[in-house]
């Protein structure tokens, strides 16, 4: 497997060598940014395949860059874990809204952040099972060009928006529980919380514009996509 490139953004020097060193002893290379703004730079630069991003950086934090690269058409794709000290409800609420795709509080386990990036990556890189194409409607979700459009005009989705709506078309006229997407999904056992699922919905309702109401709110249990 070709080495995948990591870009670390931490502004505690100490913490960000730790980080790079797991990475690289786990088989990655990695660059790191010491600032929002040198974040951005680097990514405009070489591209890469995943971010690890600090909430607490100078002058422009965590959660402006994760949102200006979840505005770019460019890097949007690109799969964002959120590393920082914040760990309170809302601080992870906020950044799943901006379109992070996991979440590690520090102090951290560099075993546990591996893996988190290996499943990360391994769902972006994951092949299509049975069908290649899904439609709905308007709506059509290339599987292996990670590709989803309604009325032909391409929807730009975050890795776990992306994976979440092919599960529930698929599934369609059948609700998903909360817990069930969180397993199916993301895929370990993680602090991750089933409110997250309520704001990736969100987010997906509000990105497919007339065909969000496509995805129907079962109180207390889940979710489910309605059938045509």
């Amino acid at each position: 497997m070709a080495q995948e490139r990591i870009l670390i953004v931490e502004d505690d020097p100490h913490i960000a060598k730790l980080v790079r060193y797991n990475l690289e002893k786990a088989g990655y290379t990695c660059a790191v940014a010491s600032t929002g703004e040198q974040a951005l730079k680097a990514l405009d630069y070489e591209p890469v395949s995943l971010v690890i991003l600090d909430i607490m950086l100078p002058v422009i934090d965590g959660f402006e860059v994760c949102k200006r690269i979840r505005q770019d058409q460019g890097l949007a794709a690109i799969p964002i874990i959120m590393l920082t000290a914040r760990g309170e409800e809302t601080d992870r609420v906020v950044g799943f809204e901006l379109g992070a795709d996991d979440y590690v509080v520090k102090p951290f386990s560099p075993r546990e952040l591996v893996l988190r990036i290996k499943a990360v990556l391994n769902r972006k890189r994951e092949p299509p099972v049975q069908k290649s194409v899904v439609l709905a409607g308007t709506l059509k979700i290339d599987i292996p060009r990670h590709i989803v459009t309604v009325d032909k005009k391409e929807i730009v989705l975050t890795l776990m928006e992306f994976d979440l709506l092919v599960l529930l078309v698929e599934r369609r006229g059948r609700v998903q529980t909360r817990e069930s997407l969180l397993t199916d999904v993301w895929g370990l056992d993680s602090e991750v919380e089933t409110r997250t699922i309520d704001t990736h919905v969100k987010r997906l309702r509000e990105k497919l514009g007339k065909i969000g109401n496509m995805i129907e709110t079962i109180r207390g249990i889940g979710y489910k996509f309605k059938e045509a």
